[in-house]
């Protein structure tokens, strides 16, 4: 019984994660929709990062943010608390709007709750003014 159980219990996880993550496609324009990437393929351009802000990358659940001009940081989209992907970014927080958590473009800490848990760092490499996965 302690097996179906949790075999419930994972399918409304996965459920609640992928109602929270829908896009409605509003285009609110931090996001920006690409083909799903491997290994160290390009992200984006760097330009493509406004300086004390960021880029949501919806479809890779990535979100890359610059807080200060050429330091860029990379942090999971998906918010700590209930698994919505993160919706805008701005005036220095990652902000999710399924139930207000927002969080620091410098290090992904929660700056408002009801997250308890710091955006996970993913790793980057920038090279010249191209952002690569890994």
């Amino acid at each position: 019984m302690n097996a179906r159980r949790r075999t419930v219990l994972t399918a409304g996880a996965a459920a609640l994660v992928t109602g929270c993550g829908s896009s409605d496609g509003d285009g609110g324009g931090d996001e920006e929709s690409s083909p799903p990437a491997s290994g160290d393929a390009e992200l984006t351009k760097t330009s493509d990062v406004p300086a004390g802000g960021g880029t949501i990358f919806k479809d890779r659940k990535i979100v890359v943010t610059q807080p200060t001009a050429g330091e860029f940081k990379a942090f999971s989209a998906v918010c700590t608390h209930a698994g919505c992907i993160v919706a805008t970014v701005a005036d220095g927080t990652i902000d999710c709007a399924c139930h207000g958590s927002r969080f620091s473009i410098k290090d992904g800490a929660v700056e408002n709750g009801p997250a308890t848990r710091p955006l996970p760092a993913e790793r980057i490499t920038v090279e010249g003014d191209s952002i690569r996965l890994g």
